[in-house]
């Protein structure tokens, strides 16, 4: 069902500098943060060069949706997909993430890609329900500043 299917609406537009706050708010009430990322360095790094963009979906004057999107030169990441848990089952996680391809698109990138927790299992089946699939792949990481892996 669609936003507009159910009777909502969802605007979509790049983070504006009001929006930062209540961007980590509802990254925070969605479960998307962890002790070791900071949010608001997360948004700094992201609005720093133009092959990274949030973009930020409203109802009304209400931020109730992101998508942190951006690329490396080849593919597309997309980051802090969040719905807020009070407005799901609106449609709105569908419309985000189509602005997310949408602007990998205008950018020329041709694959999109994102990472999900394996015990996430209600947001694994909203991507399947979108149209990604899982590809297996083994992730190596490394912090710089030397601090042992999280999990």
């Amino acid at each position: 069902m669609s936003a507009r299917e159910a009777g909502a609406t969802l605007s979509v537009a790049p983070i504006e500098d009001a929006d930062v706050a209540d961007i980590v708010t509802l990254w925070e009430r969605c479960g998307l943060t962890r002790p070791w990322n900071e949010p608001a360095a997360d948004i700094a790094l992201a609005r720093r060069d133009t092959n990274a963009t949030i973009l930020v979906g409203r109802e009304g004057e209400a931020i109730v949706a992101t998508a942190l999107v951006g690329h490396d030169g080849h593919r597309g990441w997309v980051y802090y997909v969040a719905v807020d848990p009070g407005h799901q089952k609106k449609g709105f996680g569908r419309t985000i993430m189509e602005a997310a391809e949408d602007w990998l698109r205008k950018t020329g990138v041709e694959k999109i890609m994102l990472l999900v927790r394996p015990e996430n299992t209600a947001v694994r089946a909203f991507y399947e329900s979108i149209g990604y699939g899982e590809q297996p792949r083994i992730i190596f990481a490394k912090w710089l500043d030397g601090r042992p892996l999280t999990p």
